[in-house]
C-alpha cells in the first residue's frame, strides 16, 4: 500500500495556484471517482523534465551534482525536525550491553543533499548520521544458509580520534529472485492537499508512481487513496497489468485543500486489508510532505494510529518530497513505527534510485523486527559509543521481548552501524573487586573474545523471532583501514561536520576528501559515493551552508539598540536571529529578526522545544505572568514556557541560556 501525505495552503502562498474548478478527466476503465475534486486534465512530460529535478543521464551524474528541485520563492519555512542528543562514550563495566534496532531509512542524507545544492544553512537537527550510512551500499558478502543475511565485521584505527577505534558492523540481506517475487498488494496514499502544489512535490510524485507502476505485473494489485480536505478512493484492486489506467489516475490528479492525513491512512489501510494477498507483499506506501492538519496529526497521535495498523500484517514506506514545510519529525515516526522504511525523493533521479533500482529493499520484506544487542568484554574494551541510531536505541531486555517492535530489511539491503572503541590496557587485569557490589557478587570472566554480536529476527510472516550469534575476536583489527570501514569514516566525519558534534575530534573536509582518493575504484565506480565527495567539496567551499557553533553569541550597540545574535532556530532552519532591546522597565521590548526582517516574539524562540526536548500540551491561554514580565510565556521558576496555546516544559540547559540572556538584558542601561 502506497501512502502520500501533504499539507493545506502554505503562508504566503497565491490564491490562484490552487485548483477549484473541477474539470472531468477521459473516462478510464477501472478509475472509480466518487467526485471530480482532485482531478485535473493528464499531465504528460518526458522525465527529463529539469522543473522537476531532472532525469539526468547516470554518465553525467557521476560527473558532478545534479540540481535538486528548488522550492518556490513565495513560502515561509515551518520544516520540523526531531532532536536527538548524541550518546556520549559508554563504560563496559557499568554497561556491558548495547542494543539497538535496524534502521534502513535513508531520508536524512538526501534531505541534507537538497539543502546543500539549494545553497542553505544545514539544520544540525535534521542529520541523522545512521541514515547517512545506510544511503550506500557496501561491498559485504553475501548470505549463506538458512539466515536471511549475512554479518560483517572491521575495525581500524579512529581517523578523528587517535585513542579510538572504530568497529564495523555490517549485515547484507539475501536479495530475492525478481522474477519469482511474490505477488503485491499496494496502496498508494497520495497526498493532494494545497501544499503540494509546487513542482516538487505533486508532479514530481506523479512520476515517480508512474514509473513504480511500470515495474508491476498481472499478479500485483494496484489502489489509489488521495487526501486532503477528506479522503477518496480512486483506484481500487487494479491488476498490475493496467498500466494505462493506472498511469491516468495518477496524472490526472491535482492538489488544493487542508490534509486530513488521518483518514487517509484509515481508508489506505482499510484497501490494503480488503485486497490482502496471503504469504504475498502487502504495503501502504505514503507519499507526503508530512504536513497533516486535519483531524489526527500530532506525532503522538500518528505513532498510535500506525502502531495500531502494522498489526495488520500491511507494511509502510514513505516517500517524503517538497521543501520549505517538511514534517520530518512526522514520516519518520510514521515509518518507524509502522514496519516501514523512509525516504525522502528530491529529484526524479532518486525517485528511480528507490522505487526501480532499489525496489526489491525499498519494498519487498525479508526480516522483520531484527535487532541488534553487542555485548563488550571489559578485559578488551574498556568504553564505547555508538555513533548514530539515537532514537532507535531499545532497552537490553526489549531484545529478548518479541512484542517489541523493531526495523524491518528488505531484499539485497545492506545495514551499517558503527562504533567507536576505547581498548583497555593491554596490562590491564580485571577481577570482581573491580565491580564491587554490596549486595551481590559480579564475576568477569576471562575471554580471548572482543565482544559477541547477537541478532535477532522475525520471517516476514512469523511472530516469533530466530537469535544468532557471532563471537568477535580482536584479530579482526587491520592497521590499514578496511575499504567498506574507510567509507564509512567519511562518511561519519561528513555528518559529524555538519551537525558541530562534539565528538568530531580532528574531522576535516579536508582529511575526507583525502580518504575519498585514496578509495579510488571504490567511490569512482558509484555514482552515489562519487556524487558525495561532490557534496563534501560544496561544503567546504561555503562556510555559510554550516554555522561554526550552533550557540554563537555576539553582543554589539549602536542607534540606542543593543544587539545579542544567536544560531538559532526559524522553522527548523539554523539562522542567525537577532534580538533587538529598546530600553528597561514597561516600555522594554524584544524582537526576533529573520528572513528578510519579520519580527515576532521572545517566546517564539521557544517553538523547536515541542518537537526536542519538552512535551507539548495544548492549553486555552496564551498570555502568563512571569518573573519578567507578563506576555513573554516565559516561567523560568516553574521551568515551562508557554506559546500559541502550548506549554512546553524547559530543560536544565534551556532555563540556563533563556536566564543568561534575561540578565544580560537587564544589566542593560
Amino acid at each position: 500500500m502506497i501512502l502520500s501525505m501533504g499539507c493545506g495552503a502554505a503562508p504566503n502562498a497565491k490564491e490562484d495556484t490552487y485548483y477549484e474548478t473541477v474539470i472531468r478527466p477521459t473516462t478510464t476503465p477501472g478509475i472509480k471517482v466518487e467526485d471530480e475534486t482532485n482531478i485535473m486534465p493528464t499531465i504528460t512530460g518526458a522525465y527529463e523534465d529539469s522543473s522537476l529535478g531532472g532525469m539526468y543521464p547516470e554518465a553525467e551524474f557521476a560527473n558532478g551534482m545534479y540540481d535538486a528541485p528548488m522550492a518556490d520563492d513565495d513560502y515561509f519555512n515551518t520544516e520540523e525536525y526531531n532532536y536527538n542528543k548524541e550518546t556520549g562514550f559508554l563504560s563496559t563495566l557499568t554497561n556491558p550491553l548495547s542494543t539497538f534496532s535496524v534502521d534502513v531509512d535513508t531520508a536524512s542524507y538526501t534531505n541534507i543533499r537538497r539543502m546543500i545544492n539549494e545553497g542553505s544553512t544545514v539544520v544540525g537537527d535534521a542529520v541523522r548520521l545512521e541514515e547517512f550510512l545506510n544511503y550506500f551500499n557496501y561491498d559485504y558478502k553475501a548470505p549463506t544458509g538458512d539466515a536471511p543475511f549475512s554479518i560483517t565485521t572491521e575495525m581500524s584505527d579512529c581517523p578523528w580520534n587517535p585513542d579510538s577505534k572504530l568497529l564495523l558492523v555490517g549485515l547484507q540481506a539475501e536479495e530475492i529472485d525478481f522474477e519469482e517475487r511474490p505477488a503485491s498488494n499496494f496502496v498508494f496514499l497520495l497526498d493532494v492537499s494545497g501544499s503540494m502544489n509546487s513542482a516538487n512535490k505533486l508532479p514530481l510524485m506523479q512520476k515517480a508512481f508512474s514509473m513504480l507502476a511500470e515495474e508491476l505485473d498481472e499478479n500485483d494489485r494496484v489502489s489509489i487513496v488521495t487526501y486532503a480536505g477528506r479522503e477518496r478512493v480512486i483506484l481500487e484492486g487494479t491488476k498490475g497489468s493496467e498500466l494505462l489506467t493506472i498511469t491516468t489516475a495518477i496524472e490526472n490528479l491535482q492538489a488544493g485543500g487542508s490534509t486530513a492525513g488521518a483518514a487517509g491512512i484509515k481508508k489506505a489501510y482499510m484497501l490494503a486489508e480488503e485486497y490482502f494477498i496471503p504469504g504475498g507483499n502487502n504495503r501502504v506506501i505514503l507519499a507526503t510532505d508530512g504536513d497533516l492538519n486535519v483531524g489526527v496529526s500530532s506525532e503522538a497521535e500518528l505513532t498510535k494510529l500506525i502502531s495500531e495498523k502494522r498489526e495488520s500484517g500491511v507494511y509502510l514506506s514513505v516517500l517524503g518530497f517538497g521543501t520549505g514545510n517538511i514534517k520530518d519529525n512526522k514520516m519518520e515516526a510514521l515509518a518507524d513505527n509502522g514496519n516501514g522504511n523512509y525516504s525522502y525523493i528530491d529529484s526524479i533521479f532518486e525517485a528511480k534510485k528507490v522505487l526501480v533500482n532499489e525496489m526489491g529493499g525499498t519494498l519487498y520484506t525479508v526480516a522483520k523486527d531484527v535487532k541488534l544487542q553487542v555485548e563488550f568484554n571489559p578485559a578488551k574494551v574498556s568504553e564505547y559509543r555508538l555513533i548514530g541510531y539515537e532514537n532507535r536505541r531499545l532497552e537490553d531486555y526489549e531484545f529478548n521481548d518479541d512484542t517489541v517492535d523493531a526495523g524491518e530489511i528488505g531484499s539485497g539491503h545492506n545495514v551499517t552501524a558503527v562504533y567507536e572503541l576505547v581498548l583497555s590496557d593491554k596490562d590491564q587485569k580485571l577481577s570482581s573487586s573491580e565491580y564491587k557490589l554490596k549486595y551481590q557478587t559480579a564475576v568477569l570472566t576471562d575471554s580471548d573474545d572482543l565482544l559477541t554480536l547477537s541478532i535477532r529476527y522475525k520471517e516476514p510472516d512469523k511472530d516469533t523471532s530466530k537469535l544468532l550469534e557471532y563471537p568477535i575476536l580482536p584479530s579482526i583489527y587491520t592497521e590499514a583501514m578496511p575499504d567498506n570501514l574507510k567509507f564509512a569514516a567519511c562518511v561519519l566525519e561528513f555528518g559529524m561536520l555538519l551537525k558541530n558534534s562534539e565528538y568530531k575530534g580532528t574531522a576535516t573536509y579536508d582529511s575526507i576528501l583525502a580518504k575519498l582518493n585514496e578509495l579510488g575504484s571504490f567511490v569512482d565506480s558509484d555514482p552515489y559515493k562519487k556524487e558525495f565527495g561532490e557534496l563534501v567539496k560544496t561544503v567546504k567551499n561555503n562556510d555559510a551552508l554550516v554555522p561554526s557553533d550552533e550557540h554563537n553569541h555576539k553582543l554589539s550597540s549602536g542607534n540606542n539598540v543593543i544587539e545579542h545574535e544567536v544560531f538559532g532556530y526559524c522553522g527548523n532552519t539554523i539562522t542567525t536571529i537577532t534580538y533587538k532591546y529598546f530600553g528597561k522597565g514597561d516600555d522594554k521590548s524584544w524582537t526576533k529578526s529573520f528572513m528578510g526582517g519579520n519580527s515576532v516574539a521572545l517566546t517564539d524562540l521557544l517553538r523547536h522545544l515541542d518537537y526536542k526536548e519538552g512535551i507539548c500540551r495544548c492549553l486555552p491561554e496564551y498570555t502568563v505572568d512571569t518573573e519578567f514580565g507578563k506576555g513573554y510565556g516565559i516561567n523560568l521558576t516553574e521551568g515551562y514556557a508557554r506559546y500559541n496555546g502550548c506549554q512546553v516544559s524547559l530543560t536544565a540547559e534551556q532555563i540556563k541560556e533563556i536566564t543568561a540572556i534575561m540578565e544580560w538584558a537587564e544589566a542593560q542601561p
